[in-house]
C-alpha cells in the first residue's frame, strides 16, 4: 500500500474527476438557490438568505479546493461529507484509496 493511501494513478484520476464533481455539485446548489429566490417572502429576506448561503457554500470542497497531493484524501473526505460525491464515484480509484477513505469515514463518524 502506498504510504499516502493512494497511487499516482489515483492522483491523476482525482485531478480529472474533480471538475466534473464540482460542476455537478454547483448545479445542485444553483437549483437550491432558485428555490430560495422563488419563496413567498420579502425580497430582502430572500436576498440575505441567499447571500448567507452562498457565503457558506463557496468554502466547501464541492466548490473549491486547494489542489495538492497531500490534501487529496482530505478533499475526498470533504466531498463525501458534503454530498458532492458518493463512494460509488470512487469506483475507478485504487483499492488502497478506497480502503483509506473507508478507514477515515468509519473513524470520524
Amino acid at each position: 500500500m502506498p504510504q499516502d493511501g493512494f497511487t499516482k494513478k489515483d492522483w491523476k484520476l482525482f485531478r480529472e474527476k474533480l471538475p466534473e464533481w464540482q460542476e455537478a455539485y454547483m448545479e445542485r446548489l444553483c437549483r437550491e438557490y432558485i428555490e430560495i429566490l422563488n419563496r413567498d417572502e420579502n425580497a430582502s429576506d430572500r436576498f440575505w438568505t441567499l447571500e448567507k448561503r452562498i457565503w457558506k457554500d463557496k468554502k466547501k470542497a464541492g466548490v473549491q479546493v486547494e489542489m495538492s497531493r497531500s490534501k487529496m484524501i482530505y478533499n475526498i473526505m470533504s466531498l463525501l461529507k458534503e454530498g458532492a460525491i458518493q463512494m460509488e464515484d470512487l469506483k475507478e480509484f485504487s483499492e488502497e484509496l478506497k480502503e483509506t477513505v473507508r478507514f477515515f469515514a468509519e473513524r470520524f463518524r
